[in-house]
């Protein structure tokens, strides 16, 4: 399995997690300019970004730990682009699913509020 293929497997995993956690999705692979979103949901009058990351082994360190300071100001850039295209008016809430998953096992954790915006 390639990395774009395990990255898809991980992005299925993580909504079908967070639609039996009572999260109403709303959008995946949310697209503006070369940015994305993985996963756009609702739950509690929160609008809940959530980004996506899914490994084979925790060799390099834990997949959430890939969510870079530099990649959490390109989601919350995007975020402001879905927010002002479909007039949104709910508090944002960014969380991180961080997924292992090889023939040994499937972890799945997930990391509300993983970050905010720098104000």
């Amino acid at each position: 399995m390639d990395h774009i293929e395990l990255g898809q497997l991980g992005e299925n995993l993580a909504a079908q997690h967070l639609a039996l956690k009572k999260f109403e999705i709303l959008d995946r692979n949310y697209r503006w300019g070369k940015s994305e979103i993985d996963i756009i949901c609702k739950r509690d009058n929160f609008l809940v970004v959530v980004e996506v990351k899914t490994r084979q082994t925790q060799v390099y360190g834990q997949p959430f730990e890939a969510v870079t300071r530099s990649k959490q100001r390109q989601i919350i850039k995007v975020t402001n682009q879905y927010i002002k295209e479909n007039q949104i008016d709910l508090e944002v809430r960014f969380d991180v699913v961080s997924i292992i998953k090889n023939q040994f096992q499937t972890k799945i954790d997930h990391i509300e509020g993983a970050f905010y915006p720098l104000r």
